[in-house]
């Protein structure tokens, strides 16, 4: 059993051949599916190593366990304690050399619509030769010359990739509450188990909502101080209000008859989460109550205690990268590549009601490959391609992008540690505030646009 594994996953590290799991135990898996979980470890992988360059925690554990820590770093021309190879600037060179694998794959894989060329198959096999010339690109972005102008640039680059980015991650999100609700919905008709599954999830998600600013107005508001903190919170939570009551007002209703409480109920929550963030991430406000300074509006399990503050901010950190992944991996699905605009779906897609819906556009049979030594394959793309590849690596460009900036916390990088990931700063906070009000806006033209545009959402 050993060598066939072997051998098989030597024919996918070194040529064409699809990856698998060595494990007969684990469920069959297609190889567009495949393809695309390798590149989210590739960037995953790039990602982690980015945040220990922030970490200066894990710079002291090096030079207290590695001998010769200091003449390591001389002999590779890493400057003292290897200064080049941490803090903001090899952050930047990290995600400069991961951009520019994904943009050159972007270009390489331009008008792929066969899986049988060469083009496709460099692009769904060869992950050793890729590992070799992605380290290779973040290598050689540490020669690069006039470090000074190229960090200034490239900052200005990566913002305003992020902020791409940051908009397609937001309308995924607006179309990820619309495919639950129409998915689910299609169950109702034969099960009516279905329809108790979407009151359940839509009455937790808005009690989230509601105990969301409950806990907000309670600890984020001070009746002295936190004047932007009391604005946004009753602007945000009357827009969820606003679009809540639109979503299920009877012209919608008849525009739209799967419109529901659902989608109102995951946007919501997912602006209320931007609110929290953004207020975590606003410079401490500080008064003076009885001759003593008091910092107020900060989160109420976090006051002298490292080790809630770490909690936090490690949830905030997987979350934030959960989202990055999502968006890499859902952005070139079928129906959400019709969202996007890239992707025109022209056959109607039979809608079937699962509990993971997320990734299971195509329901149709193909060639599977059974081993005996390991996971099943289906190759799924010998007619077509299931996804635009370019696209695809274009959306792990601007994720590139947006995780660079999201470590070096945008433009307040000085000093700045992963560690510190939710720590304030104004530029973070204007940009989750507009965030929510950008996804509320997205939201409410989805609802609104069959009104506007009645011919165009006929079909």
């Amino acid at each position: 059993m050993c060598t066939p594994c072997c051998v098989s996953q030597l024919a996918c590290c070194c040529g064409s051949a699809a990856c698998s799991c060595c494990c007969n135990c684990c469920p069959k898996i297609k190889q567009s599916t495949g393809t695309r979980i390798m590149y989210a470890l590739y960037f995953l992988l790039v990602t982690v190593i980015c945040g220990i360059m922030m970490s200066p925690t894990v710079e002291q554990i090096m030079k207290d366990n590695i001998p010769f820590y200091n003449e390591l770093c001389e002999k590779m021309n890493a400057g003292e304690n290897c200064k080049t190879l941490v803090g903001y600037s090899a952050v930047y060179k990290m995600c400069f050399g991961m951009a520019c694998f994904f943009l050159f794959f972007c270009i390489f894989t331009l008008r792929i619509n066969s899986s049988t060329g060469c083009r496709a198959a460099i692009h769904n096999g060869f992950w050793l030769l890729k590992f070799f010339l992605l380290a290779g690109c973040c290598t050689g972005a540490f020669f690069i010359p006039q470090q000074e102008t190229f960090l200034e640039v490239w900052r200005y680059i990566g913002a305003a990739g992020g902020a791409f980015f940051l908009l397609i991650q937001l309308m995924l999100l607006v179309e990820f509450a619309h495919r639950w609700n129409t998915n689910w919905s299609s169950g109702v008709e034969y099960n009516r188990l279905w329809y108790a599954a979407l009151a359940l999830v839509t009455l937790i998600l808005f009690s989230i909502a509601v105990g969301a600013v409950v806990f907000m107005g309670v600890y984020y508001t001070h009746p002295e101080a936190c004047f932007l903190n009391k604005i946004f919170l009753g602007i945000n939570g009357s827009l969820c209000l606003i679009v809540s009551l639109l979503a299920i007002s009877p012209y919608i209703q008849k525009l739209q008859p799967r419109s529901g409480l659902l989608q109102p109920g995951v946007i919501s929550v997912y602006v209320m989460y931007l609110t929290f963030s953004a207020f975590s991430s606003k410079p401490k406000e500080v008064i003076e109550v009885d001759g003593v300074n008091k910092t107020v509006c900060v989160f109420p399990f976090n006051s002298g205690s490292e080790s809630d503050k770490q909690i936090v901010t490690f949830l905030g950190a997987v979350i934030l990268f959960a989202c990055i992944i999502y968006s890499c991996l859902t952005s070139t699905t079928k129906r959400s590549s019709a969202a996007l605009r890239v992707y025109r779906n022209s056959e109607p897609e039979t809608e079937r009601a699962r509990c993971c819906f997320c990734f299971g556009d195509d329901t149709e049979d193909y060639e599977e490959e059974k081993t005996t030594s390991g996971q099943s394959v289906v190759y799924d793309e010998q007619d077509r391609t299931i996804y635009c590849y370019s696209f695809f690596h274009f959306v792990f460009f601007l994720g590139s992008l947006y995780v660079m900036m999201s470590i070096t916390n945008w433009f307040h990088y000085d000093d700045h540690k992963i560690e510190k990931l939710l720590d304030g700063s104004w530029s973070v906070f204007w940009l989750k505030v507009v965030s929510c009000w950008v996804c509320l806006f997205i939201y409410m033209m989805t609802l609104l646009a069959p009104m506007m545009c009645p011919k165009r959402f006929e079909a």
